[in-house]
């Protein structure tokens, strides 16, 4: 008998692989797992000028050269609202008295490794204390609301940022793939 023959007609399936001459079969997605943040704009007591930050201080940076609100990461034992409170406290050096959720965006691929990211977006209307010139992200400082949009922003923020300012009192929740550090769309809506 010729084994070597008869071994090639033997279908061998490993283990968690199905045979390629098999029926195919529905493929369940892999769960939506993104990394969490804050994003907040601490607004001026008249209304009318936002605390940025401008991302300057390290050349490594994704961000560097950009103007950005200010948060971070969701740490494990927190919920959002203070995530935000964090942040700004440590970026910003102040305390929040008064904030709004604007809204929140999925930002699929945003990632320096094209990590998928879920963002609560804050509009900090009240704060005690004076904000910090500098942190070490970069300088911060008041920019008028109506400048914004001439600053070297993320692409995709010249998107929502209207939607953080605007007189509307509803959340809006959005949608921002990106991919290659550039938004590929843009869609949202409001509850």
């Amino acid at each position: 008998m010729n084994y070597s023959a008869a071994l090639c007609h033997i279908p061998v399936v490993a283990k968690g692989l199905r045979r390629l001459d098999a029926a195919p079969r529905e493929v369940a997605p892999m769960p939506y797992t993104p990394i969490i943040g804050t994003l907040g704009y601490v607004m001026s007591p008249d209304g009318q000028r936002v605390l940025l930050v401008h991302r300057n201080a390290r050349p490594d940076d994704a961000h560097y050269g950009k103007f950005n609100g200010l948060g971070g990461k969701m740490e494990r034992d927190e919920d959002v609202a203070a995530c935000m409170r964090r942040e700004i406290r440590e970026e910003a050096g102040i305390e929040c008295t008064r904030m709004v959720l604007r809204g929140t965006i999925s930002w699929p691929g945003f990632g320096k490794h094209g990590e998928d990211w879920l963002g609560f977006v804050f509009r900090i209307d009240g704060f005690e204390g004076t904000p910090l010139e500098r942190n070490p992200e970069g300088s911060l400082s008041w920019v008028p609301v109506a400048d914004i949009q001439g600053l070297n922003l993320w692409d995709g923020d010249r998107h929502f940022l209207p939607l953080v300012f605007d007189a509307d009192p509803r959340p809006f929740h959005g949608v921002m793939p990106y991919s290659g550090g550039r938004a590929l769309s843009w869609s949202f809506s409001r509850l």
